[in-house]
């Protein structure tokens, strides 16, 4: 039976998709194809070129990619993400979808068009950069003279590249919508909205998973929580663990369904 794993956006709190991947990993599970938008599409790219999740970890620790980032000194964002290129390349040196382990597909927006466009051949990292572009943040990231916005404008949980190439989908969430404390930034108001109008475009492609992870407690994280790195992890993976059972009897049912 051929497992898709689909990967959402949402900020810092996508490190949580490492923890559940490992959970994953420790129940003997593994993915024949990828799929991600923004955080989610940084998490697939560094298991489908071969990292464990521990790995992977380390490396967004130890490279201070924050520190990296630039200011966009035009009207179109606050800060600028090609200046990082070079430091995803010391990590996936190939630098091309063709030279993953596991086949990976990434979602970002083509600004002009309005539509979203799927990456899965040619140059990696510039569409994955691409795919984390929030607007009004950061600058939108120019491809063959094309802008290219966050994946998670139009898709959060992108099942749709996997549903015809897999027998079974796993989802992993990580833009919880929970209680929060009283909003007192501007930022915050922004951020918050944001989750809010993503979230609804996202619910209706939760049924399409045969299983949903969703770590609640990721609801009391902020997107730029980065420095909070180890419990996200933990979080993303204790929650995965708790759910062994359900996860078993979920790709259970789906390998019946397929036999």
């Amino acid at each position: 039976m051929k497992i898709g794993l689909v990967l959402s956006g949402g900020g810092a709190r996508g490190i949580a998709h490492l923890g559940v991947i490992k959970a994953l990993q420790e129940m003997g599970i593994g993915f024949d194809q990828i799929s991600g938008t923004s955080a989610g599409a940084i998490a697939g790219a560094f298991i489908a070129q071969g990292y464990s999740p521990d790995e992977s970890l380390k490396i967004i620790e130890s490279s201070s990619f924050v520190r990296h980032i630039r200011p966009a000194w035009n009207r179109m964002g606050l800060l600028r993400l090609d200046t990082i290129v070079d430091i995803y390349r010391k990590y996936i040196s190939h630098d091309t979808f063709e030279g993953l382990r596991i086949p990976l597909h990434v979602v970002a927006v083509d600004l002009n068009a309005g539509e979203q466009v799927v990456f899965n051949s040619g140059e990696l990292i510039r569409p994955v950069l691409a795919s984390c572009c929030l607007p009004g943040i950061f600058e939108p990231f120019q491809i063959n003279k094309r802008q290219y916005v966050d994946g998670g404008v139009l898709n959060n949980l992108p099942v749709e590249p996997l549903e015809d190439k897999v027998d079974c989908l796993i989802g992993s969430h990580c833009n919880v919508l929970g209680p929060r404390k009283p909003i007192r930034s501007m930022r915050g108001v922004i951020e918050r909205s944001l989750v809010l109008a993503v979230q609804t475009k996202t619910k209706e492609r939760f049924t399409k998973c045969n299983v949903l992870i969703e770590p609640p407690q990721l609801a009391e994280y902020g997107t730029t929580d980065i420095s909070k790195a180890r419990e996200l992890f933990r979080i993303g993976y204790q929650h995965t663990r708790l759910m062994a059972t359900d996860i078993d009897k979920a790709l259970n049912c789906a390998m019946q369904a397929n036999s």
